[in-house]
């Protein structure tokens, strides 16, 4: 049962060489659990059903009788409205891979915020993953370890672009973000809005511009976007990132 429930838990990602990379399981070991040949040990068990959002009946029931209940966005009343946006989003129109990001600071007005995401596809599924800078979250009293900083979301396609619902860990904050492509020389550069959820306050804003540029899969040209992310002044932007954010026009 064990081997069937997993066969059928990893249908939905691209390889099993990744699903096993992703959950820290040594490959010829985790073929052996898919064969029903060996029985994973109490904290692989562990790992295995946090991953998958299931519980240790996954050993002895079969799975579709112990999910977490039925989809909140594709289920027959919202399929039609958000369930067809959510899945498929055309490879072509928002590319897997990473993107730098930039945007305003939202808690100090003069900088801006530089980063780096991960978009995967999961089977029907376009997903977001980052990790927020550990300065902004020390300035809003926050824990700054990893776990804490980590951020992941959705991505949904829109009629002229594409959107993403991004939380924190626990949905302790949120954001909600638009983009549309916009011309650039090699077609890789998107512009929009982002807003958190927080309350309205004079100390802060809670709406600005967004930009994203795809860097692809290379890690040479990866890390260095990496290692430059966090806060910034406009003169060190990227030259077209600070070109689409405009920062002497107020966003309307």
């Amino acid at each position: 049962m064990f081997g069937a429930n997993l066969r059928k838990l990893a249908e939905d990602y691209v390889s099993i060489s990744d699903l096993s990379r992703q959950l820290g399981i040594n490959r010829t070991q985790f073929n052996r659990y898919l064969a029903g040949e060996s029985f994973p040990r109490p904290d692989v068990l562990a790992r295995i059903c946090h991953f998958f959002g299931v519980d240790a009946r996954v050993l002895l029931e079969p799975v579709s009788q112990i999910s977490g209940g039925p989809d909140p966005i594709n289920n027959s009343f919202l399929r039609d409205f958000l369930g067809t946006g959510v899945r498929n989003v055309p490879e072509a129109d928002f590319p897997s891979g990473f993107y730098r990001f930039a945007r305003h600071s939202f808690l100090e007005r003069e900088k801006f915020v530089t980063g780096v995401v991960h978009i995967q596809r999961q089977g029907e599924n376009t997903f977001l993953r980052g990790f927020e800078h550990a300065k902004s979250l020390r300035l809003q009293g926050l824990p700054t370890g990893p776990r804490a900083r980590e951020y992941r979301g959705i991505v949904s396609r829109q009629e002229n672009g594409v959107t993403m619902v991004v939380t924190r860990r626990n949905a302790l904050t949120g954001s909600f973000n638009y983009l549309t492509r916009v011309a650039s020389f090699q077609n890789n550069f998107w512009v929009g809005y982002v807003t958190r959820t927080a309350p309205e306050s004079s100390a802060g804003i809670r709406v600005t511009r967004l930009t994203y540029e795809h860097l692809g899969h290379e890690l040479a040209v990866v890390l260095p976007a990496a290692r430059e992310a966090g806060f910034a002044d406009r003169d060190s932007l990227a030259p077209y990132h600070r070109q689409l954010l405009q920062p002497d026009a107020p966003f309307v």
